[in-house]
């Protein structure tokens, strides 16, 4: 996450000669699986006993072992995180490395610019093989000082960079010809994004390749994975990041780095430019979601309680987190999450932003500490959280719309976003045929065109029924996805194509107009491999499947009051082709066990129908989880905007007690026919509240032998709430019924 400052740059300083050996090297098998993890700068802090069982502790300097030390001493597994494409890498640049001043690697722009991520020491890179060696280095000496796996965030290079000297010999060794301006061509422009995307790839393998073969010699197996952003956050923001392909050369999955800040990039719908934060979110956790499914690589979802604007109030920062967050536990098949970025800017000293969203009337609110009410909430999630792992006949939607539709995409998403021809700045290429169907309540999946063809996900494209597709602002990377396609389309897919082929980067050289190939257009070829004319527009059979062809822009069509309309009919009559009925709904619940999640749709997304029109109900016996009393209920109404994360009590059909919701971490939980029994530890002097499925009204409740008082304790229908401070060290619970 872009974050300004010491704590969160990369402190790869000078690769000091003290880490060597600081911790004993383990011998530990396949490492466990994490579900719970967060990343700080910071050594543990009795406000920071972030509720989860992996610290990634971020970047290397001569405090990293100490670091390393403090948090395991307090029970945490640690791993290390550090950035790939900035920190502070000046002992790099002014050659104490390998004896060369490397300051040319700084991404420039046309003007001579120089791309800073904070200040001329802590450039944006345009990596080079040495660099990928000080990398590598970098990353074996935290291996040394202890670190049990190793996290590399953000490869990023900017799609307005490709000046500098460095990324001219790059172009030089890469294509055998002397270097283009990027701006002098369309050509031009996208060759050098295939560029960026290489270099960063290379040096992401070199550390890859790196830990691999320090984990032979020292007999332990080391994980490496990637925390990045989307393909539709990079894409929008014109970056170039490898992306998927990292799965291909070393990668073990990634963390999915959405939170508010990517989310809340406003979209263009039925004409209407505004942020839509739950919406992009569920596309942005989907595109990822989808790289790691097509290879089963672990994958974590980042979400952050608040963003790296400081300058928000603590109520825009709740409302869009509880946004983000309900949409990463709308995707079904991800249980594992990354609760929180930087702890100490939340809980901690740095921890102070505006009370209140600035007015007219007061433009410059006091700036207070997280409100209590909100640290509550956050540690009820995350101990949710680490329950979400439910077995797939436990998930299932209780409302939404058509499921099994996908809208392609690929890297190439990122290669047309700058000068001479940038691709819509609103990504409408690729919202313009999302947001129509995820507006209408069908859980929509950004589907990654380069998993179509990779030999680890055989039948990948086969839970499909309906794809759309458009070249317009994206390319096919190899014809291999053409062949893919059309095997699915012949099997009985639905193929969508909305594409005016007026994209000047069908000129651009890649494979299907080169080596033989003379095709005007990536569409030409792909129509020739289904056996149909170009020039076809409608609905025509191929096998026992269909393509629907029409020559519009997916961008011009989010300017249009009616554009959304113009792609649901598009689908609808691709989708009747194979027998597949669109269904709409105007919200998505889905229960995950005892957990429902829902979210309520805008109504811009089709007051025309009623089910969109009318809120829906979730009946049970719910706790709210996004309240920090943990109120109960037996309906809670899902209108437009709303979010809610809810606990239904009925799920669990025995009487036998049991902690259902804590704002702590619940440990050593013991269970008796009369009795219940638990130790709950959380980030000190922080609220804790404790709901408990009762068997009858308590005898007594002690917390560390001391009975609560009465204003501790309240009995509601089949629950028990139990309020206490929390401290780091756990306190014992004890209830007698």
């Amino acid at each position: 996450m872009k974050i300004r400052g010491a704590a969160g740059c990369v402190l790869l300083a000078g690769i000091l000669p003290w880490i060597a050996g600081v911790a004993a090297a383990q011998t530990t098998a396949q490492p466990p699986d994490s579900r719970l993890i967060f990343q700080t700068g910071q050594p543990w802090l009795p406000r920071t006993n972030v509720n989860a069982d992996t610290v990634m502790v971020y970047g290397i300097d001569d405090t990293t072992a100490a670091r390393i030390r403090s948090w395991r001493e307090h029970g945490y597994r640690v791993t290390v995180m550090t950035g790939v494409a900035w920190g502070r890498y000046a002992p790099y640049l002014r050659g104490d490395f390998d004896g060369k001043q490397h300051w040319d690697e700084t991404q420039q722009e046309k003007s001579g610019k120089l791309i800073l991520h904070s200040g001329r020491d802590v450039p944006y890179i345009s990596p080079s093989i040495s660099y990928g060696r000080y990398l590598a280095q970098g990353v074996e000496a935290a291996l040394d000082a202890g670190a049990e796996a190793i996290y590399l965030e953000e490869p990023e290079f900017w799609a307005r960079a490709g000046w500098s000297d460095s990324f001219k010999e790059s172009w030089q060794e890469y294509y055998h010809q002397p270097w283009q301006p990027p701006d002098s061509s369309a050509d031009a422009q996208y060759r050098a994004s295939k560029l960026k995307y290489y270099l960063y790839r290379r040096a992401l393998k070199q550390v890859f390749d790196a830990v691999r073969s320090y984990g032979v010699r020292h007999h332990r197996v080391i994980p490496c994975y990637v925390a990045t952003h989307s393909l539709i956050n990079y894409a929008q923001w014109a970056i170039v990041s490898p992306e998927s392909s990292l799965l291909r050369v070393g990668a073990d999955g990634y963390i999915a780095q959405v939170w508010t800040g990517t989310a809340r990039v406003p979209n263009v719908y039925d004409g209407v430019r505004k942020e839509r934060t739950f919406e992009t979110a569920f596309l942005e956790y989907g595109a990822l979601q989808n790289i790691a499914r097509s290879s089963g690589k672990r994958i974590w979802y980042l979400n952050d309680p608040i963003e790296d604007n400081p300058n928000l109030s603590w109520a825009d920062y709740r409302g869009n987190w509880e946004s983000t967050l309900t949409a990463s536990l709308l995707q079904l098949v991800v249980s594992r999450y990354e609760v929180l970025p930087w702890p100490e800017r939340i809980f901690g000293v740095r921890g102070v932003h505006m009370a209140e969203t600035p007015s007219v009337s007061d433009p410059s609110p006091a700036k207070v500490p997280i409100p209590r009410a909100y640290e509550t909430e956050l540690q009820t999630v995350f101990h949710a959280l680490g329950q979400m792992q439910q077995p797939a006949t436990k998930v299932s939607w209780e409302s939404a719309g058509t499921e099994g539709i996908g809208v392609l995409v690929s890297d190439t998403l990122m290669f047309e976003r700058a000068a001479p021809d940038p691709s819509d700045p609103n990504l409408g290429q690729f919202y313009g045929l999302a947001l129509p169907l995820l507006m209408h309540g069908m859980p929509v999946e950004p589907v990654q065109i380069e998993s179509t063809y990779s030999e680890s996900a055989p039948g990948f494209l086969s839970s499909y029924k309906v794809l759309l597709l458009t070249y317009d602002g994206q390319k096919p990377p190899s014809p291999a996805f053409h062949t893919a396609l059309a095997a699915w389309v012949r099997a009985g897919g639905a193929l969508v194509v909305l594409d005016d082929d007026k994209d000047p980067y069908n000129h651009a050289t890649d494979w299907w107009n080169s080596n033989g190939r003379h095709y005007a257009t990536p569409r030409d070829q792909l129509f020739e491999a289904l056996g149909l004319n170009p020039a076809t527009t409608g609905l025509h059979s191929v096998g026992k499947g269909y393509v629907l062809y029409a020559p519009e822009n997916p961008a011009a069509l989010t300017a249009s009051p009616t554009g959304a309309q113009t792609v649901l009919g598009y689908v609808t009559t691709a989708a009747g082709a194979v027998h597949l009925p669109i269904k709409e709904t105007g919200t998505l619940i889905l229960r995950r066990g005892p957990f429902v999640i829902a979210a309520g749709l805008d109504r811009e997304s089709g007051d025309t129908a009623e089910a969109v029109a009318q809120p829906a109900q979730v009946r049970g016996d719910l706790i709210d989880l996004f309240d920090a009393d943990l109120k109960e209920s037996s309906t809670v109404a899902i209108a437009p905007g709303t979010r809610a994360l809810l606990l239904d009590v009925s799920y669990f059909k025995s009487s036998s007690p049991r902690v259902l919701a804590a704002a702590a971490r619940v440990t050593a939980e013991h269970v008796t026919a009369r009795s219940l029994s638990f130790e709950a530890e959380g980030i000190d002097q922080t609220q804790a509240v404790v709901r408990i499925l009762a068997p009858g009204a308590p005898r007594s409740v002690t917390l560390d032998g001391k009975p609560l008082d009465a204003g501790q304790v309240q009995q509601t229908g089949r629950t028990l709430l139990l309020r206490f401070t929390n401290t780091v060290t756990p306190q014992k619970v004890q209830v007698l019924f």
